[in-house]
């Protein structure tokens, strides 16, 4: 009996599944000091990506002068955007590590190869950008019923006491979101980036890396905001070093957390 042409393919294997590795709280600062390398390494690439963060930070200022009230949704579309511009960053970081010269260029169309998960993911975090965006708008109207403030009046209901009650609303709704958008980002573009996985598997296996390692990925969303503040101070020049620093230490954050699937050599050739 004959084999039909469908029975006689080859089944393509299974992709193998995660590994996950414990992560330890020095941790952190070494993924840092590996991103710093990765930096000097290749000042060209950090400095293109470091003038697009500069950009939006200069934007995030200019939208918090003229109109206050977006000012949360403005900052979740940064946060939104920031890790898809930095998966150039990851890819410079993965050159490096398989031996390969760093490039521009290739940061720049690492995305081809993966628009389809790349596309689910962004799906995703629209939504949830959307929800903080209309969630930080409800907050605003409570504590604000004369209509939205100006730009002075935000500043005095922030550092006025008396306003507590809007300061921690408006606080623990943003830290709800950006703590979602951590934990289903923190390893998953890198993922998808190296082992070219779907949306889902990737946003999972990023969530399962925080809460198997709750405390470490605390400490790294803790210096992530600690850095991301400072650089902020200079009228958000800093973010020319700090956003292609993050960027390079995240992608070792993924190496920390997940066993490589196979050679690097491999991946680097996909």
């Amino acid at each position: 009996m004959m084999d039909t042409p469908a029975s006689s393919a080859a089944v393509a294997p299974a992709p193998a599944p995660a590994v996950f590795l414990p992560l330890t709280a020095g941790q952190p600062l070494r993924w840092l000091v590996l991103g710093a390398r990765d930096l000097h390494a290749a000042p060209g690439v950090a400095l293109f990506y470091g003038l697009c963060f500069w950009g939006m930070a200069l934007l995030l200022a200019w939208v918090f002068r003229a109109r206050p009230e977006y000012t949360m949704s403005l900052a979740s579309g940064c946060l939104l955007v920031g890790p898809f511009l930095a998966m150039g960053l990851y890819e410079t970081s993965r050159r490096r590590e398989a031996g390969l010269p760093p490039s521009l260029s290739e940061s720049l169309t690492c995305w081809d190869r993966h628009v389809a998960s790349m596309a689910m993911l962004v799906l995703a975090l629209v939504v949830l950008e959307l929800l903080w965006g209309r969630a930080s708008l409800v907050v605003f109207a409570v504590f604000f019923n004369t209509g939205m403030p100006s730009t002075t009046g935000v500043v005095q209901a922030v550092f006025n006491p008396q306003n507590w009650q809007f300061v921690l609303a408006y606080v623990t709704v943003g830290g709800i979101f950006a703590g979602l958008v951590f934990c289903f980002t923190v390893v998953a573009i890198p993922m998808i980036l190296d082992r070219d996985t779907d949306a889902f598997t990737a946003a999972l296996t990023s969530m399962r890396v925080v809460l198997d390692n709750t405390g470490v990925m605390l400490l790294w969303g803790a210096l992530i905001t600690l850095l991301v503040v400072l650089s902020l101070l200079a009228w958000g020049a800093g973010l020319l070093v700090v956003g292609p620093l993050l960027g390079h230490a995240t992608w070792h954050a993924y190496r920390s957390a997940l066993a490589p699937a196979g050679p690097v050599a491999d991946a680097a050739a996909s």
